[in-house]
């Protein structure tokens, strides 16, 4: 709950509040979301090893004693093939210029690329760069990101490993000193505002990326159409039929096992219905997009 003296931008023990939004930003795959279920302590956005597993905007609620940074983990920047990539696109661009602090990734086992370059040049002077994969990285390997990225003169750098911690407490110290003064956005029980149904379909989709593999993966939509607790509905797209059969598995095996997974991380007592359609070509269907939510 936001107290009178937080909502003014100051707290009891007279200390100063602050707060803000911190953006990350970065190619597909260089661990984004990892690093902010690592920052919260919490999972609040799904993980694979696939490109473009984030497809949306998530918000997450960092809470500290006179602070609280909403982080926004967005789309991998990528050069885009179809409506829904340019979609990603623009959702991840626009939070840019619209918040405190840019945070943009890098891969430190992967030379800078052009992708790199291609963001990186649209991210403001005062930009923290992280080179992320450093438990996986050489030293070597980590000091030649740092040497390359320093040629675009941002604010701040720092080697983190997203996975292990590493370098992930002085980012968030640093991150908190470039805050404002300001009250906090979000009540402090409040670690993620992403809404139900959204979440239950990405736990779905994270499933099926775990287990499928070629370009099916990128195939697949999920969406709830139903929730009348215990029983929640989840519908999965596909783009062509010979693909609903490979997301079923043999004697709905892959299916079952997606289910089953997804439940784990849901409330007890979760009746999950997993139902496969397929949505010819969606991606590039503006009309499929927009009721999806893209």
């Amino acid at each position: 709950m936001t107290t009178p003296e937080q909502a003014s931008g100051a707290t009891e023990g007279g200390a100063e509040y602050r707060s803000g939004f911190v953006t990350l930003v970065g190619r597909p795959n260089v661990g984004k979301s990892t690093l902010l279920n690592r920052i919260l302590g919490e999972k609040v956005s799904i993980v694979s090893d696939k490109p473009q597993t984030t497809r949306s905007q998530v918000r997450g609620v960092l809470h500290r004693e006179h602070l609280q940074i909403v982080f926004v983990d967005t789309p991998g920047i990528h050069k885009p093939r179809s409506p829904l990539g340019e979609r990603l696109n623009q959702s991840a661009q626009s939070t840019i210029g619209d918040v405190d602090v840019v945070c943009a990734l890098i891969d430190a086992t992967k030379p800078l690329g052009p992708g790199d370059t291609w963001v990186l040049d649209r991210c403001p002077p005062e930009t923290v760069l992280v080179v992320n994969k450093t438990d996986i990285a050489s030293p070597e390997q980590v000091l030649g990101q740092l040497g390359d990225a320093s040629s675009f003169g941002l604010e701040a750098y720092f080697p983190v490993s997203a996975k292990s911690g590493d370098g992930v407490d002085a980012l968030v110290d640093h991150l908190e000193s470039r805050l404002p003064i300001g009250p906090p956005y979000y009540p402090d029980d409040m670690v993620s505002d992403a809404a139900d149904a959204f979440w239950v379909a990405e736990l779905v989709r994270e499933q099926l990326l775990a287990v499928l593999r070629d370009e099916v993966p990128h195939s697949i939509a999920t969406q709830v159409t139903e929730m009348n607790w215990p029983h929640v509905r989840c519908e999965i797209l596909v783009e062509r039929e010979s693909q609903k059969g490979i997301v079923i598995g043999k004697k709905g095996t892959v299916l079952k096992q997606v289910g089953t997974e997804a439940r784990k991380q849901l409330r007890e007592g979760t009746y999950l219905e997993l139902v496969v359609k397929v949505a010819k070509d969606w991606q590039r269907r503006t009309n499929v997009l927009d009721r999806l939510g893209y």
